[in-house]
């Protein structure tokens, strides 16, 4: 089977839906003769075999509203055979290059619905008309999450077509060994005895961590790893040092993706304090899982709260109450035992819903004709 995946970059570039796509193709890669098409971040287009994927790299002309313009990527699908064409949404380079490339309808359209766009309202107005062509001659659609499916507006009007494929993650990343082991007690030594607690992701509005910040004065002892790197560090520091907990508060900057478990390992609890739904998953809460954390999220109207259940794996919470987050790390901190039990089950669920094994397969039994 021909199948081309068609998404806004590949690996190394990091991000959600790269960081997906990279697992998805590498295990798509056993099954099904894949190719991959992306834009690339500079303006030649770069052909290359990255771990045994074959992926074209279409050069970018401009870029306007975080979207890189590949005016070539509609050649480079014209020019392709294929039984499958996979789109990763949102990327209105992408649906536009299909949609322009003008070949007949004798492949299986499957579309990723990752999430809405939320903010870009002048984008969106052009992107909605050609998402609505797009997903009308798709033959399938993937959504995260059942939530996202009951929240968005968009895939309701598609409900049929929709089939829910969760996020998959290679488990043995965050599984136990002697050396993640070493690194995690070094770095439970640079904080003493203090409760460790941890969050990563982007320091942009969406995250909210500053209501993990807010949280901390009514958290003794704890302190917070923040790892990422963005436009808010500058703001994040300040209100940290407003608030007291400058000593407590740790941003850590952004760390090679190899270093982050053992910080998993190290800590008590994980934290998602996701304010929107831009946060349509959290892919984060099932590395956490992995590596034996319970996690504290947000009650959004997106798959966050379906990925680490309430009372099951953690404990959510209403998105903007640093009351009701810091009530919610206190209560897990005074009991080992419901910390266990929870790592307990959300390390099962992660193995059972989330490994990169079942989601290959979960996609793989969409691109064969119903």
């Amino acid at each position: 089977m021909r199948v081309v995946q068609v998404g806004k970059y590949y690996y190394p570039y990091m991000g959600g839906i790269e960081n997906h796509l990279y697992t998805l193709c590498n295990e798509l890669k056993h099954r099904v003769d894949l190719d991959v098409v992306v834009s690339n971040t500079k303006l030649r287009t770069s052909r290359d075999v990255y771990e045994g994927v074959s992926v074209t790299r279409c050069g970018a002309a401009a870029h306007f509203a975080s979207t890189t313009l590949s005016p070539t990527m509609a050649l480079e699908l014209s020019q392709r055979e294929y039984d499958v064409l996979h789109l990763h949404l949102p990327h209105p380079v992408g649906v536009a290059s299909y949609l322009a490339s003008r070949k007949p309808k004798r492949h299986r359209l499957v579309v990723s619905y990752h999430s809405d766009v939320v903010r870009q309202k002048r984008l969106l107005a052009l992107y909605a008309p050609l998402v609505d062509r797009l997903l009308a001659r798709a033959d399938a659609v993937i959504a995260t999450s059942p939530n996202y499916v009951e929240s968005s507006s968009v895939l309701q009007r598609y409900r049929t077509k929709c089939s829910v494929v969760p996020y998959g993650i290679d488990l043995d990343l965050f599984a136990r060994t002697e050396e993640r082991e070493r690194a995690a007690a070094e770095i439970r030594a640079r904080f003493g005895s203090a409760p460790l607690l941890v969050a990563v992701g982007r320091l942009i509005y969406y995250k909210g961590f500053e209501f993990a910040i807010r949280a901390m004065p009514q958290v003794p002892r704890a302190h917070l790893l923040i790892i990422g790197d963005g436009p808010l560090k500058a703001e994040l520091t300040k209100l940290a040092a407003e608030l007291g907990v400058a000593d407590r508060v740790h941003l850590l900057g952004e760390l090679p993706n190899d270093t982050i478990p053992p910080y998993y390992l190290a800590s008590e609890l994980y934290l998602l304090p996701s304010i929107a739904r831009s946060e349509a998953f959290g892919i984060v809460q099932i590395e956490a899982m992995a590596s034996g954390l319970p996690v504290i999220n947000t009650s959004l109207a997106s798959g966050v709260p379906y990925v680490s259940r309430h009372g099951e794996s953690g404990l959510t919470v209403p998105p903007e109450d640093p009351v009701a987050l810091a009530r919610a790390i206190n209560t897990l901190l005074e009991s080992s035992e419901t910390r266990r039990k929870m790592a307990d089950v959300g390390r099962a669920r992660a193995e059972r819903d989330f490994s990169k094994a079942t989601l290959a397969e979960r996609v793989t039994q969409l691109y064969a004709p119903s």
